[in-house]
């Protein structure tokens, strides 16, 4: 089955409102044959929709388990839906290791996004320590199946899984095309496990970790690799449009 790739970008907590409005105004990616999405920090969200008309997805970086009611600072899926927002990043390694999210929490923010009918880009990987031990495989299928065994097959092929090492994360390390491929196959298999081959084979699998536009052609290469979700080179345009285009090819 052929899928079709993912060049999304997350931000963190950079830019101010100048340096949104440059990246707006001077983005230009290719859309035609990947989708390209944008995760922003939420007072830029409104900001942002003006990329959709290059056709640009935004997503918010992280989303509530709630869906109204008294939350001070929380934001619902039913209030970035309905701000046109395309979805939400859950689960990203910062969120569970600064906000002590567990893989029980995460899946809860999975149904939200389901709920308001908006895209949830999972997140799921090792700390160096289990890699180091050769736990990644038993790591990462807990965390899938703790945060997503629960969905519908119906349900599971409108999320985005994004496999990030949390040991390449921001460190200028990243994993070898081998070893990507290797735990996307291995997430594949997983997920045939929950649900069916069929199901998996829709599934999009996302690699997280230092990529850059100097090796997203190879890491896109990877049979079961669909793409990538972009910390720091995404804050660059030309970078980014660059990954955009090895999305594409």
């Amino acid at each position: 089955m052929k899928r079709k790739k993912i060049a999304a970008g997350n931000w963190k907590m950079n830019f101010l409102p100048q340096d949104v409005d440059q990246f707006i105004e001077t983005f230009q990616p290719n859309t035609a044959n990947a989708e390209v999405m944008i995760g922003a920090p939420s007072i830029y969200l409104e900001r942002l929709l003006a990329l959709k008309t290059k056709g640009v997805q935004i997503l918010a970086q992280d989303v509530s388990i709630h869906e109204k009611g008294a939350f001070t600072g929380e934001v619902s899926a039913e209030m970035l839906a309905a701000l046109g927002v395309n979805g939400a990043i859950v689960g990203h390694s910062e969120r569970r290791t600064y906000h002590h999210e567990t893989d029980e929490i995460i899946g809860q923010k999975v149904n939200a996004c389901l709920r308001a009918h908006i895209t949830a880009v999972y997140c799921c990987g090792e700390l160096l320590a289990e890699r180091q031990a050769g736990h990644q495989e038993k790591v990462v299928e807990q965390q899938i199946r703790v945060a997503l065994s629960h969905l519908t097959k119906e349900e599971a092929v409108k999320i985005v899984v994004a496999y990030e090492p949390v040991w390449a994360i921001g460190t200028g390390v990243t994993a070898s095309d081998e070893q990507a491929e290797e735990m996307h196959a291995f997430i594949r298999q997983v997920m045939s496990a929950i649900w069916d081959a069929d199901t998996a084979a829709q599934i999009r699998i996302l690699y997280g970790g230092s990529v850059n536009a100097a090796n997203a052609d190879a890491l896109f290469a990877c049979p079961n690799v669909d793409g990538g979700l972009v910390g720091g080179a995404s804050l660059k345009v030309s970078d980014f449009t660059s990954i955009c285009q090895s999305a594409n090819a």
